[in-house]
């Protein structure tokens, strides 16, 4: 539509199956690369990608004339095809759900900064502490039956 202008940065993140540590170093490069072209197959802008072996987070320049959900999806069902494709394995399924946080302009290198540091990041704290503040953050009200599966009492 002529004379409709837009600057949306949405961070998403996204978890394996159960929350298993399948997505292995030697591929998680092209597996970010992999998804970054779905995200510019869809005219949005990939800001950063990290894949840690149990979840994803993404932060994109959103383009609204493509569904977010839409985005997701793909996102989650041809890289699920493509990882078993490549037989990287064969077990490999995404968690239903994602998390989706709109961020300003100003946020937007922070934001790169955290995404690009999550190995660093997850040193210090589990993925369900960071997913909770970042729904805290947010102000998001969830319940917990909706939560990702997470099974820190197993790594802590």
């Amino acid at each position: 539509m002529a004379n409709t202008y837009t600057q949306l940065h949405i961070h998403i993140v996204f978890a394996v199956k159960n929350r298993q540590a399948l997505i292995g170093k030697t591929w998680r490069d092209a597996l970010e690369r992999y998804m970054t072209a779905i995200i510019q197959k869809y005219n949005h802008k990939l800001l950063a990608i990290y894949a840690m072996p149990d979840h994803v987070h993404i932060l994109i320049g959103y383009n609204p004339s493509h569904l977010l959900p839409d985005l997701v999806e793909e996102l989650k069902t041809s890289g699920n095809h493509w990882i078993k494709t490549n037989q990287f394995t064969s077990a490999f399924s995404w968690q239903r759900g994602y998390g989706a946080f709109a961020h300003s302009k100003s946020q937007v290198p922070v934001v790169i900064n955290y995404i690009r540091n999550q190995e660093e990041h997850h040193a210090k704290k589990s993925f369900r502490s960071e997913y909770l503040e970042i729904l805290h953050k947010n102000e998001i009200d969830y319940n917990d039956t909706y939560l990702f599966d997470f099974f820190d009492e197993i790594y802590e």
